[in-house]
């Protein structure tokens, strides 16, 4: 299939790195760090148990579920608390998190098809985690970052897509929206009109009769491909 792309907006999580090995490494690294500055709270809450007051916390607050950085703080307030520990380690705690949070392994493909897509059209980030760009040094291969903390929603609500479009300057039909969720990124692009790239690295087959993605690869790199294909054959 061809036709022609404006702009492209991009999942982070699991399309450009794995997400799963950076979960378990905060779970150590915080357990680690607590351990050291709040024994109280390390031994009150070891990493099975933060992870089930953290499940806690979010299903306790369905209101913030587009706002990861607050759950997690929240998650760490009640740890503190309940274990009795100054809750002037909450901030650096959070850091704690956030900085392995952000210390990502990319998919081998990653990186270069980031740079093959981004010489092409504009690239706009559209995340519902909290990844910051700056600090994982991808910045500079994107036209903006929108989260979902920032506007107020998560994927699959279609007005967070409709916004990146709108801050392209773009009709939906004009943007590519790329990512590996069947709902979330697939789903939620297909009802807010844009066309959708599902990229499947498992290899698993799409079991949905309501809506197909346009385009489906199994890295990245397949995508930067076609889309280079796609331009020199005059869709722009």
């Amino acid at each position: 299939m061809s036709f022609p792309v404006r702009a492209i907006t991009l999942d982070l999580d699991d399309t450009l790195w794995p997400f799963a090995p950076i979960g378990a490494r905060i779970e150590q690294v915080l357990d680690d760090w607590l351990r050291l500055h709040s024994p109280a709270t390390a031994e009150r809450f070891p990493i099975p148990a933060m992870r089930a007051l953290r499940e806690q916390v979010f299903a306790g607050h369905p209101e913030l579920l587009h706002d990861m950085s607050s759950l997690r703080r929240l998650t760490l307030e009640q740890a503190l608390r309940d274990s009795g520990a100054d809750l002037a380690l909450l901030e650096p705690a959070y850091e704690v998190f956030y900085a392995e949070r952000n210390r990502v392994e990319f998919y081998p493909d990653s990186v270069a098809a980031l740079e093959r897509l981004a010489a092409q059209v504009p690239v706009v980030a559209l995340s519902n985690g909290n990844a910051d760009l700056r600090r994982i040094g991808l910045d500079q291969h994107f036209t903006f970052q929108l989260g979902a903390r920032e506007h107020g929603a998560a994927k699959p609500e279609a007005s967070i897509f409709l916004a990146a479009c709108a801050g392209l300057g773009l009709e939906p039909g004009q943007v590519l929206h790329v990512g590996d969720h069947h709902e979330m990124d697939v789903a939620g692009a297909c009802r807010a009109g844009l066309r959708s790239c599902w990229v499947n690295r498992e290899a698993s087959v799409w079991a949905r009769q309501d809506l197909r993605p346009d385009l489906e690869f199994p890295t990245l790199q397949g995508l930067a491909e076609w889309l280079e294909q796609s331009r020199e054959h005059g869709h722009r």
